[in-house]
């Protein structure tokens, strides 16, 4: 095979790895996140007003949601980064943090995990404010 032919077969390869990843990862992810998070103007409205156990609890429902979309996300940029790794790209070395290399999948994945603890401690906030709501 020519080297032309044989880049040709490693992208297909690579393409196809990704697409596989990101259809699994959306499809899980997506399932139950999507009857639990809230549209924007309803997220700020019941931020806003929320009083009851379950005004409370949609919201951590809500944050639980995007925690798993953001570790989610953090995973499927983990698997980036290790393909990139495995087959750098041209001038890769000279840009480190542009969009197709292993660090900067690598930064965004710690930047998706971060955001997912945070999330987590907002639904573990409306959980603690649901229950003493309930009182």
């Amino acid at each position: 095979m020519t080297t032309s032919t044989t880049r040709w077969f490693r992208m297909a390869a690579t393409s196809s790895l990704f697409a596989l990843l990101l259809v699994g990862t959306i499809g899980s992810a997506t399932g139950m996140e999507s009857k639990s998070m809230l549209k924007p103007k309803e997220l700020r409205a019941l931020v806003a007003n929320a009083k009851t156990p379950a005004d409370h609890m949609k919201l951590a429902r809500h944050f639980n949601a995007m925690a798993a979309k953001h570790e989610a996300d953090a995973v499927e940029h983990e698997a980036l980064a290790e393909e990139y790794a495995k087959h750098p790209r041209p001038g890769a070395a000279k840009m480190p943090m542009s969009g197709n290399t292993p660090e900067h999948c690598k930064y965004y994945a710690e930047h998706c995990r971060k955001a997912a603890a945070e999330m987590k401690a907002m639904a573990a906030a409306h959980e603690a404010m649901a229950k003493e709501a309930g009182r």
